[in-house]
């Protein structure tokens, strides 16, 4: 599904995906799908992930039974999913037979603990591009306060090239 609005600021088109979208978009699935859906996504420049975060995720079972918090790497995750379902949106990547794979991740912050009946929001804005290498801007946010940041980059191969 997909919803659009005008965005009087920019002059562009605001695109939504919901779950059903957000897995058309993405190779993942569970327990690796860090996105329930992404708003605000502006052509190929930036959009908007929201992860739920429930206590029936599985890694709260070992981090950490008596102190459930989501990891950190996981976060980051989420930003890349957000960053690799903008491009696939926006310049029609053929998800099936394409992957991401991380290349980097610098200047990664984490500012507090984000546990289960957490909402992330999670904006991410590509910062450049060189053929099929991305590189991007991603923050996490929990009731406008923000848990953590990172740059990181990506590229696009076939998935049945060697890795």
């Amino acid at each position: 599904m997909s919803n659009k609005r005008a965005d009087d600021d920019q002059g562009d088109t605001l695109g939504f995906a919901d779950i059903q979208k957000v897995m058309k978009l993405l190779p993942h699935r569970y327990p690796f799908l860090m996105i329930d859906k992404i708003k605000d996504m502006r052509d190929a420049r930036s959009a908007t992930g929201i992860k739920n975060v429930s206590i029936n995720e599985p890694y709260f079972q070992g981090h950490f039974p008596d102190r459930p918090v989501m990891p950190g790497m996981l976060i980051i995750e989420a930003m890349a999913q957000t960053a690799i379902a903008l491009v696939a949106n926006s310049i029609n990547i053929d998800t099936e037979n394409k992957l991401a794979f991380l290349m980097s991740i610098d200047r990664a912050r984490f500012r507090r603990p984000v546990v289960p009946g957490d909402t992330l929001e999670i904006p991410i804005e590509v910062i450049k591009t060189r053929g099929p290498v991305w590189k991007f801007r991603g923050s996490a946010f929990v009731e406008g306060q923000l848990v953590a940041e990172a740059e990181f980059a990506a590229m696009a191969v076939d998935a049945d090239a060697d890795a």
